[in-house]
């Protein structure tokens, strides 16, 4: 049996069956994370509709966590609209975020998680239903005419101030997710972030693979956020594009890098996050069950 502090991340599911992948079945995919050993989960609510559609399934989606004696340490409810400069936008996503919040403490969850906010870029078209915003993506984008930063930056703190609230009337933390192309994407901004929000249960979600190719020291970030972070997702990387490989198909250092975890103390989750469209995963239950054997020896 895997330990419990080793998860599954949705990124397994994703890999599988799509971005978004169906909500309705979410059984399913429960059960195909048993059956690969799994005692610790993540599972997403991944904008409005899909999010809505795990709402509606909460009460079955529990009483199959229970039947399976599983753990769904964190819920993911991505939601970009809350970076949004739209006031009706926002306040309706926070709306969203709180059915998350919902859903994340009926499962027993420790935190409710999502990428960090999207600046408020103009696509296009309509904000890409994508897991990642690749450069290209993001070089199309442009800025409202009317955009004040400080007038921005303060409307985007107040909001996720509001989140973090809702979050710990539930007893969750919120974790940031890094990404290219997020604000807080970095160890520095999501300090700088952090502070400017102001509060305590706002938490990192240390990812090696995409600090890696945002050229974050990832021994020195993990000193450095110490104290904020409690989720790591791991995966390997080779530093020349996003991808989120099995562990050793990249060039991360991973001694030096568990070193430093028993350095700073660290006892949160690791989240198993390998796959994607943009990585070469040949055979997804092995790299995931590969990694689990490598972090048991390691913990």
């Amino acid at each position: 049996m895997i330990n419990s502090r080793i998860t599954c991340a949705y990124l397994y599911t994703i890999s599988k069956y799509g971005y978004p992948p169906p909500a309705e079945d979410t059984l399913q995919y429960l059960d195909e994370y048993k059956t690969l050993g799994f005692q610790s989960v993540e599972l997403e609510g991944i904008r409005e509709d899909h999010l809505n559609k795990v709402y509606e399934m909460r009460q079955d989606i529990t009483k199959k966590i229970n039947e399976l004696d599983l753990e769904v340490p964190y819920f993911c409810a991505v939601l970009p609209g809350l970076s949004s400069t739209v006031e009706k936008e926002r306040e309706h996503n926070l709306q969203l975020f709180e059915k998350g919040c919902e859903i994340a403490s009926a499962f027993g969850a420790l935190g409710i998680l999502d990428n960090a906010p999207l600046p408020p870029y103009k696509f296009p078209e309509d904000i890409p239903v994508v897991r990642h915003y690749h450069e290209d993506v993001i070089l199309s984008a442009k800025f409202p005419d009317n955009l004040t930063w400080g007038k921005y930056w303060d409307q985007l703190t107040a909001t996720y101030r509001e989140a973090c609230d809702i979050a710990a009337n539930y007893d969750l933390t919120y974790q940031m997710h890094p990404a290219l192309g997020v604000l807080a994407s970095t160890t520095d901004a999501f300090l700088h972030f952090h502070d400017a929000v102001g509060r305590e249960n706002l938490r990192f979600n240390f990812d090696t693979a995409n600090q890696y190719f945002l050229k974050d020291n990832l021994n020195l970030s993990l000193r450095r956020l110490k104290d904020h972070i409690d989720y790591i997702h791991i995966s390997d990387n080779r530093g020349q594009q996003v991808e989120h490989l099995a562990i050793g198909e990249g060039v991360i250092r991973w001694d030096d890098f568990f070193e430093t975890l028993d350095v700073i103390g660290y006892k949160g989750h690791f989240g198993i996050d390998i796959g994607g469209a943009e990585s070469d995963v040949e055979d997804l239950d092995l790299a995931y069950t590969k990694a689990a054997k490598f972090l048991q020896e390691k913990l």
